[in-house]
């Protein structure tokens, strides 16, 4: 991958993926090292943080179009080699905590993700996303549902 041509997004934006039934799979074992390895830079680097969790949703039944996300991921970090998280230091210690939330985001079951990050003192402490556990009927009750999270 030393060689590879950088990409500046870490996934394709409207990806669409899901578990493929009819398509040969790719080497199990191979794949969720792979994206093992890469879970633990997400910790530092939430630029790849929304592009592992969709990854590693297909830890058991990879496909090639799954490797393929997981290699424009390898990409997109060479293409942005000194991002991560920096602190600094600031004058005032405001929380502030952002949210949201995309309605029906999975096309397998149609849950939404929600979202949220907060800042202490202007640096990144916190930040989630994850499937929500019901499918909400409106988008106003998918951002809701990742507001209370949030919170």
């Amino acid at each position: 991958m030393l060689d590879c041509k950088p990409v500046d997004t870490p996934i394709v934006q409207n990806h669409h993926l899901e578990e493929y039934s009819e398509e040969v799979p790719t080497n199990k074992e191979r794949y969720q090292r792979l994206v093992g390895r890469l879970i633990y830079l997400s910790h530092t680097r939430p630029d790849i943080a929304y592009a592992m969790s969709v990854i590693s949703q297909f830890m058991h039944s990879s496909s090639k179009d799954h490797m393929n996300a997981f290699i424009r991921i390898l990409r997109y970090l060479k293409f942005a080699p000194g991002k991560g998280l920096m602190f600094s230091k600031h004058r005032h210690m405001n929380i502030d905590g952002y949210t949201n939330a995309d309605w029906t985001g999975s096309i397998t079951d149609k849950k939404s993700t929600s979202g949220y990050f907060t800042f202490v003192g202007g640096n990144l402490v916190t930040w989630r996303s994850k499937k929500q556990k019901a499918v909400a009927l409106l988008s106003v009750e998918a951002e809701f549902r990742g507001m209370t999270k949030g919170i």
